[in-house]
């Protein structure tokens, strides 16, 4: 089994050569390149060429990096798709998808920028549209022509949208976060769970952070470095987990267990469910220390 950790995503300004050169020794699982919302529309056009330009130099090796384009639609959105394809980032982060026909259209201009095969899509899930049609989007993942691989929730613009009051508990969010959820996963995608604001509040962060994993989210997206480290801590398998998972798998390779659907372990019941859910806990495990071996660049390396 093969998982690539994406406990943290942090968006990074692309119009803040500071920040994008500081990316460079963050230890974030994925690093977004916004051309998006963090720029003002006069430093869109210098914005996309620096981007561009260090994600083709291969400025951040280690990390997952990811473009955010303009939404379709918007002044910005072609030559910004373009200059991507042609960056050859890991992903592409299409925001405002709100239907299947953008992800399908997304498909035919991968083909027209000659994209690099290994370059996926992520899509934004931000708009009420896109929550009522979450099954129809998370389905495109069906036609490899999408390359659709994985969705990151956009919570605060689903709460200007909804009018909806962005509270601590998250509580009037949670039906929108499982139903991405389950659409996700009924598609074999990945997801990520939206941004916490309160920079400054560790305990708030951190409360998200265990609400989402507990959820069943992969990861979160990330506004500031400092939200890094505990978003990789608390969206990694415990020691206990990963230790309670390699024995159900011991106890199963077992040749007396090997034709059993179910047996006991540690006084409780144990199915081949179980098993398949260990395989994965050590997968992530496995993938996170391999990451740690291989290091960070340090800023300026």
């Amino acid at each position: 089994m093969t998982i690539r950790p994406r406990r943290s995503a942090l968006y990074m300004p692309g119009a803040n050569e500071r920040a994008l050169e500081k990316a460079r020794g963050l230890d974030a699982d994925a690093l977004i390149l916004d051309l998006e919302d963090s720029v003002a529309p006069q430093a869109k056009v210098t914005a996309r060429d620096k981007v561009c330009a260090m994600v083709a130099a291969g400025t951040y090796p280690g990390r997952e990096t990811v473009i955010r384009v303009n939404a379709p639609g918007t002044e910005w959105f072609e030559a910004d798709f373009k200059a991507a394809c042609t960056a050859g980032p890991d992903a592409i982060l299409i925001p405002k998808v709100d239907s299947p026909c953008i992800l399908f259209d997304i498909a035919v201009r991968l083909v027209e920028a000659h994209a690099a095969p290994q370059t996926r899509i992520w899509a934004m899930i931000e708009t009420p549209g896109a929550i009522l049609r979450i099954g129809e989007i998370a389905a495109c993942a069906e036609d490899p022509a999408t390359r659709l691989d994985c969705l990151v929730m956009g919570l605060n613009d689903l709460a200007k949208e909804t009018r909806a009051r962005l509270m601590p508990d998250r509580a009037g969010m949670l039906p929108w976060l499982q139903t991405a959820l389950i659409a996700a996963r009924a598609y074999g995608l990945d997801i990520l769970d939206g941004v916490c604001n309160a920079i400054n509040d560790s305990e708030a962060f951190e409360a998200e952070c265990r609400q989402g994993r507990d959820l069943g989210f992969d990861g979160k997206s990330l506004i500031h470095p400092a939200q890094i480290g505990p978003a990789n801590a608390l969206f990694a398998p415990d020691p206990e987990e990963v230790a309670q998972a390699r024995a159900i798998l011991d106890a199963f390779s077992q040749p007396d267990n090997a034709g059993k659907g179910v047996i006991a372990l540690d006084g409780r019941m144990v199915e081949r469910l179980h098993a398949q859910m260990a395989e994965r806990v050590v997968a992530l495990a496995e993938a996170i220390a391999a990451r740690a071996q291989a290091g960070t660049p340090q800023s300026g390396s």
